[in-house]
């Protein structure tokens, strides 16, 4: 192949690779804008934490 059809080749590839990463963030803000409009009354989950170790006078839990 000549230099001039692998610089072509190449030269799609990249411009493909940047359409497909721009494609994906666009993408994904919309899903984020969509999730935000329809879901934003809900409440958080809630995250329970364990509950606190106490440690006696020998410094053992």
């Amino acid at each position: 192949m000549p230099w001039n059809d692998l610089f072509w080749i190449l030269l799609l590839l990249t411009a493909v690779t940047i359409f497909g990463q721009l494609w994906f963030h666009f993408v994904e803000f919309l899903l984020g804008r969509a999730k935000r409009l329809l879901f934003r009354h809900e409440q958080p989950p809630v995250w329970h934490t364990l509950p606190d170790e106490k440690e006696n006078d020998d410094g053992h839990q």
